[in-house]
């Protein structure tokens, strides 16, 4: 569960290292973002000489999560960290590659484009 103020790890080449959650897209009330919800952050650490820089704000979709997600069958999977994909106005990434696992929830919300960049699809 990733609410406001929630430091998350990028895991594309996009440039950015490290973001802070600070709104939840979706619903006025909505609190908590979970695994394909998208977010807008402000990076908070970013790689030099990239076109990403420290207090940029963009939007991000969430593929992994430190809160363990329970499937339909019942099977619950767990990650080591929060991690993001930094993602434009369209839904596409920014990057070109993606780095580490990604979990196969994210075609119900049609970034399929995602899942095609990733080493594993879990």
């Amino acid at each position: 569960m990733i609410q406001s103020q929630t430091y998350l790890n990028i895991v594309d080449n996009s440039g950015a290292r490290k973001i802070m959650c600070i709104r939840v897209v979706g619903a006025s009330y909505q609190r908590y973002a979970h695994i394909g919800n998208v977010i807008i952050a402000v990076i908070k650490e970013a790689v030099p000489n990239t076109k990403m820089e420290e207090s940029e704000i963009v939007r991000a979709v969430i593929i992994r999560t430190s809160k363990e997600f329970q499937r339909d069958d019942g099977m619950r999977i767990r990650s080591d960290d929060n991690a993001a994909i930094i993602i434009d106005q369209k839904g596409n990434p920014k990057g070109t590659r993606v780095f580490g696992p990604v979990l196969q929830e994210l075609r119900q919300y049609n970034f399929t484009k995602i899942i095609s960049l990733a080493p594993e699809v879990l």
